[in-house]
C-alpha cells in the first residue's frame, strides 16, 4: 500500500506538471534584435511599434502555438547584435530571430545559419545582406537600389543634367550611390562628385557647402533614417533650398517620423519611396490609425518592416503547422504574397528578397503638415542588382 500510496502522488505529481511541460513546447519565441538606444534609435522604436501592432491586432497564437516576442536592444552597436544573437539563440532557444541595420545584420546572418535558424530582416536596405552563403535569411524591408534606381532614371528624364551626391558613409550608401549612378549616367545624366559623410555624428554643412559651390542643377541624397530631420535643418541654414537646386533621393530623406520636424525647406523635394502615411488605401489608412492610436506619432516605412515580418512569419507557421524547422519555415516563405499598408508585396522564391511596388513623391504641406504625397506608381521592382547578378 505504501508502495502504491508513493507511486500514485509520483503520478500525480507528473500530471500537476504535464500543462506546464505542453505549454513550454506549444510555445514559439521569436527574438529581435532591434538599436533602441544609440545613433539610430527611432529605427528601432518604429520597428518594435510595428511588431506589437501586429500582435495587438492578429493576437499571439498561431497554429496552436503561442507567439512570445523578445526584444534586445543593440545600441546601434553591430558586436553588441552577434552576442545578443547568439544569447537568445543559445539561452533564450528562440526558433526565428529578427535582424535590423545592416551592420547587425551581417553579424547575425552567419550565427543564424549555424544554428538553422530563420532570419527575418526588418530593417537593413542592403543587398548583399540576402545571400546564398546565409540561406536562413529573409528580407520584409527593402534594398536601397529598389528605390535608387527609380529615381536615377526619373531624374534623368525630368530635367537633371548635372548632379552631387551626398551619401552616409556605409554599406547602404555605397549601394544606393552604385545603383543612382549607374541608371542616372547611363540615361545621360553626370555625376560631379560624390560626398561621403560619415554616418556617426554627422554634420552635413560643409558637405552641403561643397555641393553648393559644385552648382549641380540637382543633389541627389541618402542618409539614413532617423538623420533626414538634421540633413533637412543643415540644408535650410545652408540657403539650398534657395539656390535652384533639386533634392532628390530614395524615401528615407523624407522619412515620416522625420516630416512633421523638418520645415518648409522640404516643400517640393521628389523621392522613389516604398511608403507614406499618404497611400491611399483602406488598409494603410487603418494602419496609421491603429499606429497613431497607441504610439502618438506617425508610422513611416521602417514599421511595415516589423509589422510585415511578423505577418510573413505568422503565415509561414500556418503552412508549417507550427513547425519552425528553418527549412521548412523559409520554404514556406519563398513565392509567400500579401497587401500591406504600403501596397502588394512578395517575396521573391529566388532571391528570397521583397518584391514591392516603389512610389514617385513629392512634399507638400496640407492643413499645416508636411505629407509626402505619391504621384506615380512602378509596381512590382525587384532589387535591381541581384537581377543583374
Amino acid at each position: 500500500m505504501l508502495r502504491r500510496s508513493v507511486m500514485l502522488a509520483g503520478a500525480l505529481a507528473m500530471s500537476a506538471l504535464a500543462p506546464t511541460f505542453a505549454a513550454a513546447q506549444e510555445t514559439i519565441q521569436f527574438g529581435a534584435v532591434l538599436p533602441l538606444t544609440g545613433t539610430l534609435a527611432a529605427v528601432g522604436k518604429q520597428v518594435q511599434a510595428g511588431l506589437e501592432l501586429y500582435m495587438r491586432q492578429y493576437g499571439t497564437n498561431v497554429a496552436g502555438k503561442k507567439i512570445e516576442l523578445i526584444v534586445r536592444d543593440d545600441g546601434s552597436v553591430a558586436d553588441n547584435s552577434k552576442r545578443l544573437a547568439q544569447e537568445m539563440i543559445v539561452n533564450d532557444k528562440v526558433a526565428i530571430i529578427g535582424s535590423a541595420l545592416t551592420p547587425s545584420a551581417m553579424a547575425i546572418g552567419p550565427l543564424s545559419t549555424q544554428a538553422k535558424t530563420a532570419n527575418v530582416v526588418m530593417v537593413s536596405g542592403t543587398s548583399s545582406v540576402i545571400n546564398p552563403g546565409n540561406p536562413y535569411m529573409v528580407r520584409t524591408s527593402f534594398t536601397l537600389g529598389q528605390q535608387s534606381q527609380i529615381v536615377g532614371e526619373w531624374a534623368a528624364k525630368n530635367g537633371s543634367k548635372q548632379v552631387v551626391i551626398i551619401q552616409s558613409d556605409w554599406a547602404p550608401g555605397a549601394e544606393a550611390t552604385k545603383v543612382f549612378t549607374d541608371a542616372f549616367t547611363k540615361a545621360g545624366g553626370q555625376v560631379m562628385d560624390t560626398l561621403k559623410v560619415p554616418l556617426a555624428n554627422p554634420d552635413f554643412s560643409p558637405f552641403l557647402q561643397r555641393a553648393r559651390d559644385l552648382n549641380p542643377d540637382t543633389l541627389f541624397v541618402f542618409v539614413p533614417a532617423g538623420q533626414a530631420g538634421t540633413f533637412a535643418k543643415q540644408f535650410a541654414e545652408r540657403g539650398l533650398d534657395k539656390a535652384g537646386i533639386k533634392l532628390i533621393g530614395p524615401g528615407d530623406i523624407v522619412d515620416d517620423n522625420d516630416l512633421p520636424g523638418m520645415g518648409d525647406a522640404m516643400i517640393g523635394v521628389v523621392t522613389a519611396g516604398i511608403y507614406s502615411v499618404t497611400h491611399d488605401s483602406k488598409m494603410n489608412k487603418e494602419y496609421v490609425a491603429a499606429f497613431e492610436a497607441v504610439n502618438h506619432y506617425r508610422p513611416n516605412f521602417i514599421s511595415l518592416g516589423g509589422y510585415d515580418g511578423l505577418h510573413l512569419i505568422y503565415e509561414a507557421l500556418k503552412k508549417t503547422g507550427g513547425k519552425t524547422d528553418a527549412d521548412a519555415l523559409i520554404n514556406a516563405m519563398k513565392g509567400m504574397q500579401w497587401e500591406s499598408p504600403r501596397g502588394p508585396i512578395s517575396i521573391d522564391p529566388d532571391t528570397r528578397e521583397i518584391v514591392q511596388n516603389v512610389y514617385m513623391g513629392k512634399i507638400e504641406k496640407v492643413k499645416g503638415e508636411l505629407f509626402n504625397m505619391q504621384f506615380k506608381t512602378f509596381p512590382a521592382v525587384k532589387d535591381p542588382l541581384k537581377m543583374t547578378k
